[in-house]
């Protein structure tokens, strides 16, 4: 019997990607999570993705070459706040839940604690973002504050959580 367990590739962002990256956080469920502006065009996110900086890991997740997830890791680039970075990420409505969120963030946190040196990794996330919050917990993010009024959605002001992971905190 075949497995029904999806092949899930992770891979570095390329000129290739762009199409399905802009649908991605184009779609209005995604983009009513995230801080990116809803209609952003391929050029946009070209932009974005252009940018050479060995600071920044720039991951896609792809099943069957497309892309159903993304997650971008930076380091900080001033003195004093070279040990730490933030991240931002996005899965596809029809991905959530099942893992994908989960391989893209394990393997951004390999590549902060090995290769980045991060000693902090942060995040802000919607306060009523239940299951990313869950997600964040269960690779040893806390919450450490939360803002309020911080962005609009829907017409309406939304508050986030401030979230940090330390090197050596719990990990799965």
């Amino acid at each position: 019997m075949p497995d029904p367990t999806p092949i899930i590739h992770l891979v570095p962002s390329c000129e290739s990607h762009l199409e399905g990256i802009t649908a991605l956080y184009n779609d209005p469920a995604v983009a009513r999570q995230v801080l990116q502006m809803p209609f952003q065009s391929t050029e946009v996110w070209r932009q974005r993705l252009q940018a050479d900086n060995e600071r920044a890991l720039k991951l896609v997740a792809l099943h069957q070459r497309v892309v159903i997830g993304n997650l971008g890791l930076e380091a900080y680039s001033r003195m004093r706040r070279a040990h730490a970075g933030s991240f931002g990420m996005a899965v596809a409505v029809a991905w959530q839940g099942k893992g994908v969120g989960s391989m893209l963030l394990a393997a951004a946190l390999v590549v902060a604690d090995n290769w980045m040196n991060l000693h902090r990794v942060e995040l802000t996330v919607y306060a009523d973002n239940e299951a990313a919050i869950g997600l964040y917990r269960k690779f040893g993010f806390e919450g450490e504050g939360l803002f309020r009024d911080y962005a609009v959605r829907d017409g309406h002001w939304v508050n986030t959580l401030s979230m940090a992971r330390l090197r050596g905190s719990s990990k799965p």
